[in-house]
């Protein structure tokens, strides 16, 4: 068979999972201010295709990219990283 291309993984916080067989997950980086030098948290939000709608919000989770789901939907759950503590 042919290899498949590398795809990018992420990994981040479930922020939503309203959707049916569809979460929402935060993925926070670190990076230095160009000019002050301090570290500033920068994130993003995607929408990933969760089949058994398994995750909650607050899991930590990690997700690989795919292709077209959706208009908005282009990463897929891989697993869940870490379980939300029950609220």
């Amino acid at each position: 068979m042919g290899e498949r291309g590398n795809r990018k993984v992420l990994s981040g916080v479930v922020v939503s999972n309203a959707m049916d067989k569809t979460i929402v997950v935060k993925v926070s980086r670190k990076l230095r201010h160009p000019v002050y030098g301090k570290f500033v948290f920068k994130s993003k939000k995607f929408k990933a295709h969760d089949e058994n709608n398994t995750c909650r919000v607050g899991d930590e989770v990690r997700i690989m990219e795919s292709r077209p789901l959706s208009r908005d939907k282009r990463w897929r759950l891989l697993e869940v990283t870490k379980q939300a503590l029950e609220a």
